[in-house]
């Protein structure tokens, strides 16, 4: 399994930038764009609770969860 972050498709549907996005949440567009290309290993509450807030979105809105082996199944 892999958690995706889904700022890419966020961004697209609100017409932002990463750097709008990055000035509105206090990080730098560096780390949105390692969040955005899935690079990064964790996400501090904090960073997602003001990613939330500045996309007005819902942390579910943000994470996917996706296989990473299309063979292995949930159970």
């Amino acid at each position: 399994m892999a958690i995706r972050v889904a700022i890419d498709v966020m961004l697209a549907e609100r017409q932002m930038s990463v750097g709008e996005l990055a000035e509105k949440v206090g990080i730098t567009p560096a780390n949105i764009s390692i969040l955005k290309n899935n690079h990064a290993r964790a996400i501090r509450f904090s960073t997602l609770e003001a990613l939330c807030q500045a996309l007005d979105c819902e942390p579910g809105d943000l994470l996917r969860r996706e296989n990473r082996d299309p063979s292995i199944e949930d159970g």
